[in-house]
């Protein structure tokens, strides 16, 4: 289990992702899920990854080392690229290399090649962008209409983000509310748990304003998740009693 979300508003763009893989009574386990890649003034990305986990640091590899291109037969790296479009194209194309290479090993074994991942940033020049990439290597791109996207256990942190969040909203505004939303799953799975990963990167700087990792000992979350259930009983006390009694 998992979740991820990623946030993008008119200043720039949010990721944040849980770092959480089994949850039971004698057995969690945690893995590294919000991926950096970074060169100072030329681009900013990173990759939050669901699913397998085999599955998706095997992706990881191939983005890293290069994935050959069928029209060149030039092996093609994350770093190399210079277009967000490009780049998203690329991990899509790890994501069916992979597929060819266990993909009937695990049809055999029972299992499913169950991946997603989000891809965000921008290369110098460029508008942040934001994806959602599919175990097909399809992906779809996040919009100012609908903008954020999310992977894994998203249904309990959705709520929020539809209600609060949209293109103009203030970057660190996008923060505080995807760490909600973030809080909201928490408290109503025990697949997604701390620490969590947090990435900001600004509108037309290639590089990540924070980068940074939450833990159960980080003040300013604990603060936000009191005031969140403060205010949401104080919200649920002042709202008036139904009254739909036939009598």
């Amino acid at each position: 289990m998992t979740y991820c979300c990623g946030i993008l508003v008119r200043d720039g763009l949010v990721m944040i992702a849980d770092t959480r893989t089994n949850a039971g009574l004698d057995n969690i386990s945690t893995f590294r899920k919000l991926h950096v890649f970074e060169k100072k003034g030329h681009h900013a990305f990173a990759i939050a990854t669901a699913g397998n986990l085999s599955i998706t640091q095997n992706v990881l590899h191939f983005v890293r080392t290069g994935v050959e291109n069928a029209k060149t037969k030039e092996l093609e790296r994350l770093e190399d690229m210079t277009d967000m479009f490009a780049a998203a194209q690329l991990i899509g194309r790890a994501v069916r290399k992979v597929d060819e290479v266990y993909g009937e090993a695990l049809e055999q074994a029972s299992l499913n090649f169950d991946v997603s991942f989000l891809f965000g940033g921008q290369i110098a020049g460029g508008p942040p962008r934001l994806f959602m990439i599919y175990s097909a290597g399809n992906f779809i791109e996040c919009t100012p209409d609908a903008p954020f996207l999310q992977i894994g256990e998203h249904k309990y942190g959705k709520p929020i983000l539809d209600r609060a969040v949209n293109f103009n909203t203030d970057l660190y505004d996008a923060l505080k509310i995807g760490l909600i939303s973030m809080d909201s799953t928490i408290k109503s799975n025990l697949g997604v748990g701390l620490p969590i990963d947090i990435i900001v990167t600004r509108t037309n700087d290639p590089s990540l304003e924070v980068n940074s990792r939450i833990d159960a000992t980080d003040e300013y979350f604990r603060d936000l998740r009191e005031r969140w259930s403060a205010a949401l009983r104080a919200a649920h006390m002042d709202i008036p009693r139904p009254n739909f009694s036939r009598s």
